[in-house]
Parts: C-alpha cells; sequence; structure tokens
C-alpha cells in the first residue's frame, strides 16, 4: 500500500487535479500515463492561457492564439482516460481524516470526490479595483478578458484600466475592434514592454490618459460611464464608455485552501522543486505557486513535474 492510501472503493481517485490551465493539463496527462485513476476539477478549461490574444514564445508555435493552443491541449487530454470535470468551481479542499492526512476530498459547487493526493493547479483570478459599480455591473460591461469579449464592443467607445503589458495588450485588439479606446492608469508612464508601447502610441484611435483614476463605474442596466480624477489636479469629470476593461493584474487562487497550505506574502502556494507543499499528499504547479516566472509552457512543465512526484509518492518513494 502506498503512502497516502487510505481505504480503497471505486469512487476514490489516486489523483485530483484542481484547475485546467496548461499545468493542470499537463498534470492529467502525465498522471494519465502513469495509470493513475485521475480527475479534474475546474471552472474552464484553458486558465489564464485561453485568454491570451497571440501567443509568440510556445516551443514548436510561432504564432498562436490562447484559445487555439488551449483547444490543442483539450484534444490532448481527451485522448487519454481522465475524468474532466468542466464547470466545477472548486470551493474546498479538505481532509477525509480531519487530521490534516489523506485521503482527501475537493469540494464544489455541484458536490465531491475523494482522491489519494492531490494537485492544486488553480492558477490565478483577475484582481479587481474595488471600486463603487465594479461588482454591479460585472458581466454587463465590467470585463476582465479582451480576448473573451473584445467583440461585443465593436463600434463602441471603451476604457482600458491598466498600462502593463495586459492593460497595452487589451488597448491594442481593442483598437481593432471599438470606435475609441481610453488607456487609463494612476502610474506617470507606462510599464508593459517596448514593442506594445509603440503599437499603442501608433494606434490613431487609443488615448493615453496617465496619472488618472477611475473612480466610479455608472450606467443603469450596463455601464454608461465612468468618473475619473485627475490626479495633479485632482479635477473629476465622467466620461461616457460602453465598457470597462480591467487589466490590472491577478492573484492566486488560493481561498478554497481554507489555510491548509504554506503560502508567501504574495498568497502564492510555496512549493520545494518536487512541486511537494507543506501538507504530504498535496503538490502544487503553475502560477498559483512561488515559481519565479509565470509562462505558459513553465506552467505546463511544472504541471508534468507535479505529477510525476504524486505518482512517486503514491509509490512510496518520497
Amino acid at each position: 500500500m502506498g503512502k497516502g492510501e487510505g481505504a480503497v472503493n471505486e469512487g476514490l481517485y489516486d489523483v485530483a487535479i484542481i484547475g485546467a490551465g496548461p499545468a493542470g493539463l499537463a498534470a492529467g496527462i502525465y498522471c494519465a500515463r502513469k495509470m493513475l485513476k485521475t480527475v479534474v476539477v475546474s471552472r474552464d478549461v484553458g486558465g489564464q492561457a485561453a485568454w491570451s490574444w497571440k501567443v509568440e514564445n510556445y516551443l514548436g508555435y510561432q504564432l498562436i492564439s490562447g484559445a487555439e493552443l488551449v483547444n490543442r491541449f483539450y484534444e490532448h487530454i481527451r485522448s487519454f482516460p481522465v475524468e474532466l470535470r468542466e464547470g466545477e468551481e472548486v470551493v474546498a479542499l479538505e481532509t477525509a481524516s480531519g487530521g490534516g492526512k489523506g485521503p482527501f476530498e475537493v469540494v464544489s459547487g455541484k458536490g465531491r470526490c475523494a482522491a489519494r493526493a492531490v494537485i492544486v493547479a488553480s492558477g490565478k483570478v483577475p484582481r479587481m479595483l474595488g471600486i463603487p459599480g465594479e461588482r454591479e455591473f460585472r458581466g454587463r460591461g465590467v470585463v476582465y478578458c479582451a480576448t473573451c469579449d473584445a467583440p461585443l464592443f465593436s463600434g463602441k467607445d471603451v476604457m482600458v484600466v491598466g498600462t502593463g503589458n495586459a492593460g497595452l495588450d487589451a488597448a491594442l485588439q481593442l483598437s481593432r475592434i471599438a470606435r475609441q479606446v481610453y488607456l487609463v492608469d494612476t502610474a506617470a508612464e507606462c510599464t508593459g514592454d517596448e514593442v506594445s508601447r509603440q503599437g499603442v502610441r501608433e494606434a490613431a484611435n487609443v488615448e493615453v490618459m496617465l496619472r488618472t483614476a477611475l473612480r466610479e463605474i455608472r450606467g443603469e442596466r450596463f455601464v454608461g460611464s465612468v468618473l475619473l480624477e485627475d490626479l495633479e489636479s485632482g479635477e473629476a469629470r465622467e466620461l461616457e464608455v460602453s465598457g470597462v476593461f480591467i487589466e490590472i493584474g491577478s492573484e492566486p487562487s488560493t481561498s478554497f485552501l481554507g489555510g491548509r497550505l504554506q503560502l508567501n506574502d504574495l498568497g502564492e502556494i510555496v512549493i520545494d522543486s518536487n512541486n511537494r507543499t507543506s501538507l504530504p499528499g498535496v503538490f502544487a504547479a503553475g502560477d498559483v505557486t512561488d515559481v519565479a516566472e509565470k509562462q505558459i509552457i513553465i506552467a505546463a512543465g511544472e504541471g508534468a513535474k507535479a505529477a510525476l512526484s504524486a505518482y512517486d509518492w503514491l509509490q512510496g518513494r518520497s
């Protein structure tokens, strides 16, 4: 009986993977190759990779959209005997024994599943501004994924908040669709890559508004305008827009862990070189961890590593 193995029954998986981005899907494929009974539980498939407008640094593809790359991942994992539970938001990770050891239970809004080992690959979620109107108009003009929703704003005036790479990328996408794009940031200068900054400078319908804060999102059923503050003069003004794209970064998706795993100051799961967390039998991979770089190709590799580490643990070799 391997480490972490409890009473074996038909409902017990060898590995439960939380998240179906590049890390989670790669982990699923590697678990299946090791003949582990595996389930992947996730709200959606693709994670942040699906939001990427274009990917130019994934090995084997000179240029591919994030959506297309995710479709390739999806087709790949479907060729393996992995149970994929889409549309299930994980709300808790519990230990069946209640004493901090496996087997573990992954709880979603639609049920729960038990596993001898768990790989957390839940990625990140968009960071919110926390201003009036943001939650009220989410999905009704307030957007956190330009790649997903930009086509809905064809011919309209929109605002992008944030001038890092994500904000610049969103502004460039929208400049090809929207009538006018306002790019807003409280910073004194854009912080994204020069190639993206150059693209924004050359876009005739993008207006950059630095040292400007978005204070409120207004409307009736849908977004109709925003309240801005000029941080130099203190002057406030209202600007009519139909959409607000919030691109100010993201934060690790760890709220469901309930303090069971060690996190760093950024809220990321602390792992060792073998993707082991502070709780034996629980592994982690991808952007939710403290790995230094957050890239699709790195997340996929980390997912593979986590699966191999979980296999060794289940075999009693680590």
